[in-house]
């Protein structure tokens, strides 16, 4: 079994109802056990800003896929939510990202693992925080509070959702 974090996000149509949505599917999956959903998040648009706001959260979960096989599902997922891909950092019904896999650092055209913004966005390292604070985080192994407490010091992040 692996570990895996997943970063959801909405801002459009019924946010919470997307997400909740979302986190069905995973529970319903039987590949997917172990569900822990942290609270959900309201953050401002950034990058493309004519938008509403997001509702975010971060999905830890055990899993027999390998990345690629829950990426699938992941989009699958996304799908199901009616997701458009129109404008990068635009609106859309659901946004499910992989995070993390284990310890996993992969880079290939179609996925990078961990999530190669996350360490910028308190939206992910917030909520990512509340479930698993003590998750390293690859290369150099970080937890997440440490990159949410460094984050916050720097005042420097990304509230973008990607």
């Amino acid at each position: 079994m692996a570990k895996a974090f997943l970063g959801l996000g909405s801002n459009l149509g019924e946010r919470q109802k997307q997400l909740d949505f979302a986190v069905e599917r995973l529970q319903a999956h039987p590949q997917i056990t172990d569900l822990k959903v942290a609270k959900y998040l309201e953050t401002e648009p950034v990058g493309y800003l004519d938008q509403d706001k997001f509702l975010n959260t971060v999905v830890e979960l055990s899993t027999t896929l390998a990345p690629h096989e829950l990426l699938a599902v992941a989009q699958e997922i996304e799908q199901a939510a009616k997701r458009v891909r129109v404008i990068r950092w635009g609106p859309r019904t659901l946004d499910v990202d992989i995070l993390l896999y284990d310890a996993l650092c992969l880079d290939e055209p179609d996925l990078t693992i961990p999530h190669p913004r996350m360490r910028e966005r308190e939206f992910v390292l917030a909520p990512l925080a509340q479930i698993a604070p003590d998750v390293a985080i690859p290369p150099d192994g970080r937890t997440a509070r440490q990159l949410l407490d460094q984050l916050r010091k720097s005042g420097c992040f990304d509230a973008s959702n990607d």
